[in-house]
């Protein structure tokens, strides 16, 4: 890749590259991170350790949907990225493998915590925040007052001005989901749901395309994880990132072992490629600007001031479970989705 740099091929030469020499097999990677960091992420691999990728990129609730319907035949063997709940999901279903990596006391608590409340079937990589940006050139265009709260984007001048993703496909969307129910309470969240449903110009099936789409200046306003929107604004767009005020979710990227993998000890050494200091540092290369799990690697200079962000005491038990999920989903595709906009 004409990204790849100095930076990633320096994983090659890491603790990996001892068993590089005369490597064989294959692992096959279910990617839910940005394409571009899927294919730097592989490519470091396979550099470090001779061992050749298979990579296929798909959305978090996409990826949790294929592992339900390959359970009897598993034709993936790791899932690396995407939001934590439907790994939580996936785990709770045993659609996932227990596995107690060496590197859990090096991660930070939030990661080490993902790793226990799933019974060790998935542990977290990276950390985001959920919230939302605008384009300040339309913004300004259309004479309009910056918006700072959820509670801005339901308001009838944005009409058709806002994107987000669908929470069946997209982790980022089921975040937003399930955020707005822990905020508002579900009654309400539901109500706050339809109006802004009448304001939806686009529902996506990726997390990341709201945001990209604003900067592009087809939609005034796109809801993502803060760390996209400002890779957006990193490339040269007029996107500005908002925090909302009456507080927001955030995600625990993980990865997880799929069970009944045909290629299991290449997938371990893929988990644990996936945990390092090295293959950790490379996500800035690729504007992914996460704060991560191994507490030996920098935060991100680009990444969100966490200070600045009014976090909610994200509920991972309830949120990452199937029931809650299945009817939550249910719930806003028969009710929310299917209205006229």
């Amino acid at each position: 890749m004409n990204r790849m740099t100095t930076a990633v091929a320096a994983v090659a030469v890491s603790i990996f590259a001892a068993g590089a020499a005369g490597a064989q097999g294959t692992v096959t990677v279910y990617c839910g991170v940005d394409e571009n960091w899927c294919r730097g992420m592989v490519t470091a691999f396979t550099k470090a350790t001779g061992i050749k990728t298979e990579m296929t990129r798909q959305s978090a609730g996409e990826i949790y949907a294929r592992l339900r319907a390959e359970k009897d035949n598993p034709r993936g063997d790791i899932w690396w990225g995407g939001t934590g709940d439907p790994h939580l999901q996936a785990a709770e279903e045993g659609l996932t493998e227990e596995y107690k990596s060496p590197t859990l006391p090096k991660l930070t608590t939030w990661a080490q915590k993902q790793a226990e409340r799933s019974k060790y079937r998935t542990v977290g990589i990276y950390m985001g925040a959920l919230g939302y940006g605008y384009n300040t050139e339309e913004l300004a265009r259309k004479k309009m007052a910056a918006p700072a709260c959820w509670a801005d984007l339901i308001k009838p001048e944005y009409k058709g001005e806002v994107q987000m993703a669908d929470p069946n496909s997209s982790g980022t969307a089921w975040t937003t989901l399930a955020t707005l129910v822990q905020l508002m309470g579900e009654e309400p969240a539901f109500t706050f749901l339809k109006k802004l449903h009448a304001n939806i110009n686009e529902y996506t099936k990726a997390g990341a395309a709201p945001a990209q789409a604003a900067g592009r200046g087809e939609t005034l306003v796109g809801i993502a994880f803060q760390h996209d929107v400002i890779d957006v604004a990193k490339k040269g767009n007029p996107v500005a990132v908002v925090s909302p005020c009456e507080g927001t979710g955030f995600e625990i990227g993980s990865q997880s072992l799929i069970k009944g993998a045909k290629h299991p000890e290449e997938a371990r050494k893929f988990y644990e490629f996936g945990l390092s200091v090295e293959a950790q540092s490379i996500a800035p290369q690729f504007g992914s600007y996460q704060f991560p799990s191994n507490s030996a690697v920098p935060v991100p200079k680009e990444a969100p001031d966490l200070s600045k962000v009014k976090l909610i005491d994200y509920d991972f038990a309830t949120y990452g479970s199937s029931a809650t999920r299945t009817r939550l989903l249910g719930r806003w595709t028969a009710e929310v989705k299917s209205l006229p906009r």
